[in-house]
């Protein structure tokens, strides 16, 4: 089985320079936090496109699971090219096409035209995936996690600030406007990139079948990664019930706000970003196992004050950035953990990690819709503490040698 997953590695990734350029690290950390922005522009504007269409709250944030559900898919089958294709080619072709699926969002008659121009959005926009694991390649055993976390940064950062643009943009310009801001967008991305981003041509050996199939091979053989997959599951589940249901819960009459104040908040997460770099030194130096459990302590912390104290704008506020800084610090960890353990894989890990990861967030952002729906927000967070729960046990029993 493991000659079977080392017949379709790229040669040019068994070894690894000693320090990646700092130019390189800005490129990927800018490029992965646009392009991932595609997949949270919608979830401030999701009360917005519900009255343009006529739906109730909780199919509205459907666009968002629908999304969600498209770069798991993205992730699963897409990623894996990375070991097959020119990766600036692949890269470059991803963009466009998520820029002819953000117009299309733009132009949609319908919700399910939308809801169809979502998937592919989502299925187009996992280029981060595929840069990542070229960052953690080109770095040094001593840096990876460092260099890691700076990518992921970038990335992180994407995440929160879209949803702060996306506010501000469906507020005063309407939602449409939001998603031809995206797809322009990736259009200059193109271009940018198109000069400045390196070829990588991998060196493969067998078929995109094959190269398939030893993802299967990968989980059963490597208990550390089902370990962090599932982790990352329940702890991805958690930070998406949390964002799908935010901007229903500011409308509510415990605040009365709109999409551009919902917007805002990712300003306010997006502080907890830097967490990152701090989570990738916090595991080159301390092992990743220690970084992990203090991000779902964070994380548990977080869901208990806005449990609690989310009807206070002070206790939102603070939940908010110590929920973002916990997630980082899990995910961060996680990655660090699993591109240790086959060098010569590392594409193919972080497939089966972030696959796993967006299967979770599609589940908690639907779980969080229907917990508002039934419950409101002590629903969402009843739905947080049960995912992070989840995270702790598995984390700290799952594929464990018995004592």
């Amino acid at each position: 089985m493991r000659d079977s997953i080392a017949e379709v590695q790229p040669a040019a990734e068994t070894t690894a320079p000693a320090r990646m350029a700092p130019g390189l690290v800005w490129l990927m950390a800018i490029t992965c936090g646009l392009v991932v922005a595609n997949i949270y522009y919608n979830q401030p504007l999701l009360a917005e496109i519900g009255r343009a269409f006529g739906l109730s709250e909780s199919s509205a944030s459907l666009i968002a699971t629908v999304t969600q559900v498209g770069y798991t898919v993205g992730l699963l089958f897409v990623v894996p090219l990375g070991d097959k294709r020119e990766r600036k080619s692949l890269t470059l072709g991803l963009l466009l096409c998520s820029a002819v699926c953000m117009a299309g969002a733009a132009f949609a008659p319908s919700f399910a035209a939308l809801a169809a121009a979502s998937l592919l959005i989502g299925i187009f926009s996992s280029v981060p995936q595929l840069l990542i694991p070229m960052a953690a390649s080109l770095a040094s055993d001593e840096q990876r996690g460092q260099v890691v976390g700076k990518v992921m940064s970038g990335l992180l950062i994407g995440i929160l600030l879209s949803r702060t643009v996306s506010g501000y943009v469906g507020a005063h310009f309407g939602w449409r406007t939001m998603f031809w801001v995206g797809a322009i967008l990736m259009v200059l991305l193109t271009a940018i990139l198109a000069r400045m981003l390196p070829r990588n041509q991998p060196q493969f050996a067998g078929s995109y079948g094959s190269l398939l199939r030893s993802l299967g091979t990968l989980v059963r053989e490597l208990p550390v990664l089902r370990r962090s997959a599932l982790v990352g599951a329940c702890m991805f589940g958690g930070f998406s019930a949390f964002w799908t249901t935010l901007v229903f819960f500011l409308e509510s009459p415990a605040y009365r706000y709109g999409a551009e104040v919902a917007g805002l908040f990712g300003l306010i997460g997006a502080s907890g970003a830097f967490a990152a770099s701090f989570a990738g030194k916090s595991a080159d130096r301390k092992g990743a196992d220690y970084a992990l459990n203090l991000g779902i302590l964070l994380f548990l912390v977080a869901y208990v004050l806005l449990g609690f104290g989310g009807t206070y704008l002070l206790g939102l506020i603070a939940g908010v950035v110590i929920l973002d800084v916990g997630q980082q610090m899990t995910h961060i960890s996680n990655q660090t953990r699993i591109f240790g353990l086959r060098p010569e894989a590392r594409s193919r890990l972080n497939t089966v990690y972030m696959t796993a990861c967006f299967i979770g967030a599609s589940a908690g952002s639907f779980l969080g819709g229907l917990a508002w729906t039934h419950f409101q927000w002590p629903g969402v967070c009843a739905v947080g503490l049960s995912l992070v729960a989840l995270a702790y046990l598995a984390n700290r029993f799952y594929g464990r040698p018995v004592a």
